[in-house]
C-alpha cells in the first residue's frame, strides 16, 4: 500500500499551526495516485479545517496522534453534496459543516488507533451545570460522508464534538466497528452516530459517550431522496447518553426496517431503547435482544424521563402526521430505573404488534428530578404528561403481548408510581405470565381502561 505521510507534505503538528492544506495535499495526491494510505505519525497534534477524503483511501490516524478542529468558524465551509445521477442534489443544498467530509465518494476508511478530537470548547456558548449550548449553529459536525459507498470506520477515538460526531447520510455497506466516542456529556446536539437514509450498516463492539443519542437511525427531509434506513445491525456496544442511548427519530420521513440490536448495554442514561415516530415514514421489522438499560432522570432541557423502552407514533404538528409502527419485538432484557416502559400511539394511529418477552423492569428512584412524567415530545401539544407512573404504561395499540414480564419495585417510593401495568384503548392485548403489583399499596395492580 502507497503511504503518504502528511509530515513529507508539510504538516507541522505542533497543535497551533493550521495543518489543513498539507494534509489535504496528501489526500489529493493519494487520490491521484489510485488510493493508499494518508498517515498521521503518532507524537504529533494536527490542527486542521475542513479535510475533504477521496476514494480508496485509508485515512490513517496513528495511535499516539491526535487530529484536532481549528476553532475557526471560517475553516470549515460547506461542501456540495452530488449523488451519482445528477451531481448535486436534487434540491440543491448543501453539506453540513465538518472537520472531515466525503461525498460521492467509495471504500473510505478512517483508522489508526489515534484521537480525532472536535475542539468542542471553542464552540460553546452557555454553560449551565447541565447543559451547554453552542455559540454558533450550525456547529461543525465531526465526520460527514454523503452519498458513500464501502465505508469502514474502525480503531479510532471521536471525542469532544460539538455537534454531531459520526453523520453517514445515504450512505451504503458501512462498517464501524472498535471506535471509542467520548463527548461531554452536557454539549447540546452532541450525538454520537447518526445513521441518516442509511442501507446495509454493521456497528460492533463500540464504547460511546455522549449528550443527546448515542446512535441514532433518521431519514431527514434533505435528504429524502436516498431512502429508508434498512437493514441494520448494532451488537457488542456500551452507551452512556444524557438524552437517549438508542433511538429511531424523531426525523422520520422515509420508513426504516429490517433492525436489530443485540447483546448491548446502557447505563447512566435518561432513556434507554427509543422508537420517536413523527414524520410520515412506517417503522416495521425492528428487534431488540439481550440487553441491560439502566436509565435515570434528569435535568428537563433533554427529552425523555428515564423511560427504558419508549415506542410513540405521534403527529408532530396539525400539518404533518405520522405513519405506523408495526411488528416490534423485545426480547430478554433487564431495566433498572426511575421509570417504566411507555408504549403509546394516537387513537387514529395505533402501535401494532408489539411484543415484550422476558422483560423485567424494576424500578426505583435515587435522583433529585421530580417524577411523575411522561415525555411525548416532540408533538402538537407541549408534551409533558403528568400522570402515575406505571412498570408497563401502554395506549392506543393493537395486538400487544406481554409475555414473562415482570415488575419489581424499590422501597419507599413516591406516590407518583402506580400499577404494574396500565393500559389504555388496547385491543388484543394478550398476558402470558405478567407479574407485577402496584407500587403503592391501595393502587390497582392492572389497570385496564
Amino acid at each position: 500500500m502507497a503511504v503518504f505521510d502528511i509530515l513529507q507534505y508539510g504538516a507541522i503538528g505542533d497543535g497551533k499551526t493550521n495543518d489543513s492544506q498539507a494534509i489535504q495535499r496528501a489526500i489529493n495526491d493519494c487520490a491521484t495516485a489510485g488510493g493508499g494510505r494518508v498517515l498521521l505519525p503518532a507524537g504529533r497534534t494536527y490542527c486542521s479545517g475542513l479535510l475533504v477524503l477521496k476514494s480508496n483511501m485509508d485515512f490513517y490516524v496513528e495511535n499516539g496522534a491526535r487530529l484536532i478542529a481549528s476553532g475557526n468558524k471560517e475553516d470549515y465551509p460547506p461542501s456540495k453534496y452530488r449523488n451519482s445521477t445528477t451531481g448535486t442534489m436534487s434540491n440543491g443544498l448543501e453539506s453540513p459543516h465538518a472537520l472531515i467530509c466525503a461525498v460521492g465518494e467509495n471504500d473510505i476508511t478512517i483508522s489508526g488507533g489515534g484521537t480525532i478530537d472536535g475542539n468542542a470548547e471553542a464552540f460553546m456558548d452557555v454553560v449551565t451545570p447541565y447543559h451547554i449550548s453552542g455559540i454558533i449553529f450550525p456547529r461543525p459536525t465531526l465526520i460527514f460522508l454523503g452519498n458513500c459507498k464501502r465505508v469502514t470506520i474502525t480503531q479510532i477515538t471521536l471525542q469532544n464534538s460539538s455537534s454531531w460526531v459520526l453523520h453517514p447520510g445515504g450512505c451504503e455497506d458501512i462498517l464501524i466497528s472498535g471506535i471509542r466516542i467520548l463527548c461531554n456529556l452536557k454539549m447540546a446536539n452532541s450525538d454520537g452516530i447518526d445513521l441518516d437514509h442509511c442501507h446495509n450498516v454493521r456497528i460492533s463492539n463500540c464504547y460511546i459517550e455522549c449528550a443527546d443519542d448515542c446512535i441514532v437511525l433518521k431519514n431527514t427531509k434533505i435528504l429524502e431522496e436516498f431512502g429508508p434506513c434498512e437493514n441494520i445491525v448494532i451488537t457488542g456496544c456500551t452507551m452512556v447518553s444524557t438524552s437517549g442511548a438508542f433511538k429511531i427519530g424523531t426525523e422520520t420521513v422515509s420508513d426504516f426496517r429490517n433492525i436489530l440490536v443485540d447483546s448491548c448495554i446502557i447505563y447512566n442514561s435518561n432513556r434507554g431503547l427509543g422508537i420517536q415516530l413523527r414524520d410520515q415514514g412506517n417503522v416495521e421489522n425492528v428487534r431488540f435482544t439481550n440487553i441491560i438499560i439502566e436509565t435515570r432522570r434528569f435535568y428537563e432541557r433533554w427529552w425523555g424521563k428515564a423511560e427504558p423502552i419508549y415506542v410513540t407514533a405521534l403527529d408532530r404538528n396539525e400539518d404533518q402526521k405520522a405513519g405506523s409502527i408495526k411488528n416490534v419485538y423485545f426480547s430478554n432484557i433487564t431495566c433498572k430505573g426511575e421509570n417504566g416502559v411507555y408504549i403509546c400511539g394516537q387513537a387514529d394511529n395505533p402501535i401494532e404488534e408489539i411484543v415484550l418477552d422476558n422483560v423485567r423492569v424494576e424500578i426505583d428512584k435515587w435522583t433529585k428530578w421530580e417524577g411523575g412524567i411522561y415525555d411525548k415530545r416532540p408533538c402538537i401539544d407541549e408534551g409533558l404528561e403528568h400522570r402515575d407512573n406505571a412498570g408497563v404504561y401502554c395506549a392506543h395499540a393493537k395486538d400487544v403481548t406481554l409475555r414473562n414480564v415482570k415488575v419489581v419495585w424499590g422501597q419507599d417510593l413516591p406516590d407518583y408510581y402506580g400499577a404494574a401495568l396500565e393500559a389504555e384503548n388496547v385491543t388484543e392485548l394478550n398476558l402470558e405470565n405478567f407479574k407485577g403489583k402496584a407500587a403503592i399499596a391501595g393502587k390497582q395492580d392492572i389497570l385496564i381502561q
